[in-house]
C-alpha cells in the first residue's frame, strides 16, 4: 500500500499550503514545452508580423551564431557589444524615429532598466493600473513613490501630477498585452507635460504592429523623438542607460543570433510594410467573427483579441479543450488580470489566412463553456 507524500517541513512548508490554494481556486499553471513542428494553430504567441520561422529571419540568426558565436560571452559594457548590436540599434533608431536606441536582453529587462533609471530618489510614478508586470516591477524597485491611476485616463494622471511637487515619470503600455486596447498616447503625453513630468512608453505590442509601416504607437502619436518621452525598446535617453541601468549594465548582453534574428525581421517588415496593416485586419476579423458568434471579446487595438471566459477554472479548461483540437489560446486569469475577469487572449498574425480563421473560430465555438456566450 502506497504510503502518502509526507507535507515538507521547515522553512518552506509555506510553499505546498500556497501550491494548495492555487490548486482549489484553479490558478495552477504548468509548463508546456511546444514541439520542433506542429500542425497546431498558434494564436497564442505574440509573433505578430509571422517573421519566427521566415527563411531570412532564422538564416540570419544561424548566421550571426557561426560569426560571433553562441553567446555573447559577457555584459554589453565589457565583451558583451558587437558590431551587429550596434547594427542593430542604429537600424533600430533610424526606423522607429528616435535619437538613438539600446538593445537589452529582454523587454523585461528594457523596462526595469528605464523605470528604475529614470525615476531617481524623490521621483512621483504615475503608473496606469493595467500596466504589464514588468513596468510594476521597475515601480516598486525605483527609488521614488508610485500612484497607480484609472486605466487610460488623462484625468487621472493630471490630478496625480498635480498634488506632486518635484520630479515626476508616467508611465504606460502603449497597447495592454491583455486587452489589446491602446493607450490614448497624445491626451497622456499632454497631462504630463502641463505638469513637466517624463513620460515612459512600453511598445512591446505596438512595434510593428502600429503606425506608418509597423514604426510603433509612439511614432503613431508624434512623441518619437520628443525629448521628454522614452520608448522601451527604442530608447531616446540610451547614453544614461548606459551607465546607470542595472539590468543592462550587470546583465548579459543579448545573443548574436537573437540580434541577427532582429535584425533581418526589422529589414523584412521596412521592405514589407503591409505586414502591420495585414496584422490589424486579421485582428479586426476575429474579433467582428466573434462578436456575431455571441462572445464578449474587448474590441482590438493592436494584435490582442480577449475573449471573456465564466470563471479562471473554466477558461483554463477552454484552453486545455481548444489545445486538444488543434488550437493554441493563451488564458489569462488572476493574479495576471487584477480585474478579476478572466479571459482567453487570442493573437492575430500576418500570415493568418481565412482558412485559419475559420478553423479558429469553429474550434472555440465547439469547445466554449456554455455560459461564454
Amino acid at each position: 500500500m502506497p504510503h502518502p507524500t509526507p507535507a515538507p517541513a521547515g522553512p518552506f512548508a509555506w510553499t505546498a499550503e500556497a501550491a494548495a490554494r492555487r490548486e482549489e481556486a484553479g490558478l495552477t499553471r504548468a509548463l508546456r514545452p511546444r514541439p520542433a513542428a506542429s500542425d497546431t494553430l498558434d494564436l497564442a504567441g505574440n509573433d505578430y508580423l509571422g517573421l519566427a520561422r521566415h527563411p531570412d529571419v532564422t538564416d540570419a540568426a544561424a548566421g550571426a551564431a557561426r560569426r560571433w558565436g553562441a553567446g555573447a560571452t559577457g555584459s554589453r559594457l565589457v565583451s558583451g557589444s558587437t558590431a551587429l548590436h550596434a547594427e542593430l540599434e542604429r537600424e533600430l533608431a533610424d526606423f522607429c524615429g528616435a535619437e538613438a536606441a539600446l538593445v537589452l536582453s529582454s523587454g523585461y529587462a528594457a523596462n526595469l532598466a528605464a523605470v528604475t533609471a529614470l525615476a531617481p530618489a524623490g521621483t512621483l510614478l504615475v503608473s496606469d493600473t493595467s500596466n504589464h508586470a514588468s513596468l510594476i516591477d521597475g515601480c516598486r524597485l525605483a527609488r521614488g513613490a508610485t500612484e497607480v491611476v484609472a486605466h487610460a485616463d488623462p484625468d487621472a494622471v493630471r490630478k496625480a501630477l498635480a498634488a506632486h511637487r518635484g520630479p515626476a515619470l508616467a508611465v504606460f503600455d502603449a497597447v495592454f498585452s491583455v486587452d489589446g486596447d491602446a493607450a490614448p498616447l497624445p491626451a497622456l503625453a499632454a497631462a504630463c507635460r502641463e505638469h513637466g513630468a517624463g513620460i515612459l512608453v512600453d511598445d512591446a505590442h505596438g512595434l510593428g504592429v502600429l503606425g506608418e509601416g509597423g514604426r510603433g504607437s509612439a511614432h503613431a502619436a508624434g512623441l518619437a523623438g520628443s525629448p521628454d518621452t522614452v520608448v522601451t525598446v527604442t530608447l531616446s535617453k540610451s547614453d544614461h542607460l548606459v551607465n546607470t541601468a542595472r539590468t543592462f549594465i550587470f546583465d548579459t548582453g543579448l545573443a548574436p543570433a537573437a540580434a541577427g534574428a532582429a535584425l533581418a525581421a526589422l529589414r523584412l517588415l521596412r521592405a514589407e510594410p503591409d505586414r502591420a496593416a495585414r496584422v490589424r485586419r486579421t485582428a479586426r476579423t476575429l474579433y467582428e467573427e466573434l462578436t456575431a458568434a455571441g462572445f464578449q471579446a474587448a474590441r482590438p487595438d493592436a494584435a490582442v483579441v480577449s475573449v471573456r471566459a465564466p470563471s479562471a477554472q473554466e477558461a483554463a479548461d477552454w484552453a486545455a479543450r481548444c489545445r486538444e483540437q488543434g488550437l493554441a489560446v493563451g488564458c489569462f486569469r488572476p493574479p495576471s488580470v487584477p480585474d478579476g475577469v478572466s479571459r482567453l487572449r487570442l493573437t492575430a498574425r500576418a500570415d493568418l489566412t481565412p482558412a485559419d480563421l475559420d478553423r479558429a473560430l469553429s474550434v472555440l465555438t465547439r469547445t466554449a463553456p456554455p455560459a461564454a456566450r
